[in-house]
């Protein structure tokens, strides 16, 4: 009796031996219930299935169905036949495992709430996370591979700094459509006032107002300026100058169009010499709105406020105040691609108005018969090449009419022009822009007494980003511009300017540039030439201060008498960018 009870006990150890042995080995994946049983399972004999002992790991009946392929929830699974000696486990190859299926935390609790008629697997037990891995069968070396290879890696030493210049872009002078432009105001470097590339670092931050962001500025300067009145140096007065200027820059946050607008006004103030203090100001708002991939459409507004010089040959005599005049307008037009071809339609309306002169007598000199306005059509033909070179041709047509019908002098100065020009458009990366343009231009004039006018055309813009230190700025305009010269139809003014600014410091830039000025009035004997030269240095202490000085010298040279002369200003003074 008690070898019997030796011989059960140690069969009843050796087959619970047998199980744990075995469990880790075939804990993997549950088979698909579509999958055929085990062979070995099949040629276990039916009486060693009904007569081994239970197992402690069996459960009752209610716990087996999916997991073992056998039908729905509440079905009783047929017991299998657990290994032994003479019938071994089968391998672990991540197919059938039915003694694992028949584990309490390795199956599916068919008809549980909640579940499906596959059951939910319930959370892996302690024997399941100590059992072998499941075979990889190259997914996840796969996501692996892919996402070190085809993930797009931004590699900062080629991103592109973005500068945002210290007090948004100052304007350049335009040449008036209408009226002779101030000659000291090119002359005095205003042509030259391009955006300074600062670092980001002392980049003002500007005000948020909804999606646009507002760059306002501040400077007061104060210098010396050996004549203030640009006159000859017979009426030379000298004053010390005061030099009050506000900016304004605003442009959108657009995910698509554009909005910009830049605006800049200054008053100068000379205590020793009142006569010669005078404003000025200067803006232009421009917005871009993209209809389609290849359709936009434009809007441009801009103005203008000056002072003539006195010894300008469109007063005629020797007044003692500068009178302003003034120059606002707008452009309206759309552009088209069609493929590699660019058309480009614009119209345009400009208004001038003068202000009448003052004598020293106290005799006024009317003005007001030089007022008018300028419609304007412009059609550009484009070819893209490359993206880098885009030749074009255009034609441009106008009208100018005064609104009186008749001047001073008894002549009808309404007129007609047409121009031609074909040029090309550069983009070498964001090294080099240019655009040039080259043809010419015929002027014909209501009054018989007045003669028309033929005259080359030459307009060139370049920005050339030599380093990421030194930026070189070329700016050249011709046209034929309006004048109160009896006997003369207009005059033909040729304005160049030309700037260099380098970087000494991350906040300390120098720039120093010239400009070229020339009238020629026709039908009368009447020259200018005009010559300047400026130096200006910005010193910015953080974001919002920086302190700014600046050297200009300016000549002129006329056939008329009293007009020529010479000036040196200086100036220092302080900027603030809130």
């Amino acid at each position: 009796m008690g070898d019997r009870r030796r011989v059960r006990r140690g069969a009843g150890t050796l087959l619970l031996a047998s199980a744990l042995l075995a469990g880790p080995a075939l804990a993997q994946e549950p088979p698909a219930a579509d999958s055929p049983p085990p062979a070995e399972a099949e040629s276990a004999p039916a009486g060693a299935a009904r007569n081994r002992p239970r197992s402690t790991f069996d459960t009752t009946p209610g716990l087996r169905g999916s997991a073992a392929g056998f039908g729905s929830s509440g079905s009783t699974a047929p017991p299998a036949a657990l290994p032994t000696s003479q019938n071994p486990a089968p391998a672990s190859d991540g197919g059938g495992d039915d003694e694992v299926s028949r584990l309490p935390r390795f199956r599916a609790a068919a008809g549980l709430p909640g579940t499906s008629a596959l059951g939910t697997p319930a959370r892996p037990s302690l024997l399941r996370l100590r059992a072998a891995p499941p075979r990889r069968i190259g997914s996840a070396t796969r996501r692996i591979t892919q996402t070190r290879t085809q993930t797009i890696t931004t590699d900062l030493r080629l991103t592109p700094v973005i500068q945002t210049p210290v007090s948004g872009v100052p304007l350049p002078t335009p040449i008036l459509g209408l009226g002779l432009p101030n000659a000291a105001g090119l002359l005095l470097g205003t042509a030259l006032r391009r955006p300074i590339p600062a670092d980001t670092a002392y980049a003002p931050l500007g005000l948020q107002l909804g999606t646009f962001t507002v760059l306002p500025a501040f400077t007061q300067s104060v210098g010396y300026d050996t004549n203030p009145d640009q006159i000859g140096a017979t009426r030379l007065r000298p004053s010390l100058a005061l030099r009050s200027e506000a900016e304004l820059a605003l442009r959108s946050e657009w995910s698509a169009s554009e909005f910009t607008a830049e605006m800049r006004g200054s008053y100068l103030d000379y205590p020793q010499n009142p006569e010669a203090s005078r404003p000025s100001a200067v803006g232009v708002s421009r917005l871009r709105i993209d209809a389609t991939r290849d359709t936009r459409f434009e809007l441009e507004t801009r103005f203008l406020l000056d002072s003539q010089r006195l010894g300008s040959p469109d007063l005629g005599a020797a007044a003692t105040t500068r009178p302003l005049f003034a120059s606002y307008g707008a452009t309206a037009g759309v552009q088209q691609n069609f493929n590699r071809v660019q058309l480009s339609l614009r119209g345009s309306i400009d208004r001038s108005i003068f202000e009448d002169a003052q004598l020293g007598n106290g005799t006024l000199i009317r003005q007001s018969d030089r007022n008018a306005n300028q419609y304007g059509l412009r059609l550009r033909a484009g070819y893209e090449i490359s993206p880098a070179i885009t030749p074009f041709v255009e034609t441009f047509l106008d009208t100018r009419i005064y609104d009186t019908p008749v001047d001073q002098f008894g002549l009808r100065r309404d007129s007609d022009g047409i121009a031609f020009s074909a040029g090309a458009t550069v983009q070498l990366n964001s090294a080099l822009t240019a655009e040039i343009s080259a043809g010419l231009q015929h002027r014909s004039y209501v009054d018989r007494s007045l003669q028309d006018i033929n005259a080359p055309v030459v307009n060139a813009a370049l920005i050339w980003s030599v380093s990421p230190l030194t930026t070189v700025r070329f700016n050249q305009q011709t046209g034929v511009i309006e004048t109160a010269v009896p006997g003369s139809s207009g005059a033909f003014t040729d304005a160049a300017t030309l700037e260099v600014q380098h970087d000494l410091l991350r906040n300390l830039s120098i720039t120093v540039g010239g400009a070229y000025l020339s009238n020629t009035y026709d039908g009368v004997p009447i020259r200018e030439r005009g010559y300047s030269a400026t130096a200006r240095f910005d010193y910015r202490f953080n974001r919002w201060l920086a302190l700014r000085g600046s050297y200009i010298y300016s000549t002129l040279t006329s056939t008329v008498a009293l007009s020529s002369y010479d000036a040196h200003t200086v100036l220092l003074g302080v900027r603030v960018n809130p």
